[in-house]
């Protein structure tokens, strides 16, 4: 094997790690973001189950100012009747009256509806606190284990850098051209074995004359079809 091939695979090794942890570190933010929210959506959860509640008791509290208005009427034409002489009058108040008493314990009884609502109503802020607590605690537990693997992620990808920053400056420049020329249009492996006359990247068969100048070992070869690097070892056939 050529030795510029060894010090191409040796580099590939590393922008293949660098690149795999690239595309770790794209996926953390994400991941975040989605940890967070969940603990938002059960925070707003709780909110709604506060405001319903308090909209239950606020209704509670009109039902109840309404009975004590019907009884303060009550009282005015109990007043109203002390001082008629009239039985035509007397007796309209005492409509009046009976109609607010019926009111009125039509406004109690949807009081109690509303006063066993309230108290399902607290029962699930309750619930909704537990849940919000739970999620948050697991939010800031994984959001923690997140920033220690983005952490030991940066810095092995700083270290791969490093490495790949020497490395490819053993190699000559002309050879590095070509090379990162075809990682930038490929995105993957880039320096190929051939098997049984078979490029390892387009897994396209290669002329025959593709194969000697491989197994020959004298110059960088590039597959005729995906034109990637290709390389042949004593461990490999060809179809010849």
């Amino acid at each position: 094997m050529l030795d510029v091939i060894e010090q191409l695979l040796v580099l590939q090794d590393r922008d293949q790690k660098i690149m795999r942890l690239q595309e770790e570190l794209s996926r953390i933010e994400p991941e975040r973001n989605a940890l967070l929210s969940k603990a938002d959506s059960s925070k707003e959860a709780l909110k709604k189950a506060k405001t319903e509640a308090q909209q239950v008791e606020s209704n509670r509290k009109e039902l109840e100012l309404e009975a004590e208005s019907k009884k303060k009427q009550i009282n005015r034409y109990a007043s109203q009747q002390l001082e008629t002489k009239k039985n035509e009058e007397y007796q309209a108040l005492s409509k009046e009256i009976n109609t607010c008493k019926s009111d009125i314990e039509k406004l109690e009884d949807q009081e109690l509806e509303l006063m066993e609502s309230y108290d399902l109503k607290l029962d699930a802020i309750k619930e909704a606190e537990k849940n919000a607590k739970e999620a948050q605690s697991r939010a800031d537990e994984q959001v923690g284990e997140l920033k220690v693997r983005e952490g030991n992620q940066k810095k092995d990808k700083q270290n791969f850098e490093e490495e790949r920053t020497q490395l490819a400056a053993k190699i000559d420049p002309s050879v590095l051209v070509r090379y990162d020329r075809l990682l930038k249009k490929k995105k993957s492996k880039v320096v190929v074995g051939i098997n049984r006359g078979v490029c390892a990247g387009c897994h396209m068969s290669l002329p025959t004359q593709i194969q000697v100048s491989c197994k020959a070992q004298s110059e960088i070869v590039n597959c005729s079809n995906c034109g990637r690097i290709v390389y042949f070892t004593r461990d490999m056939e060809l179809n010849l």
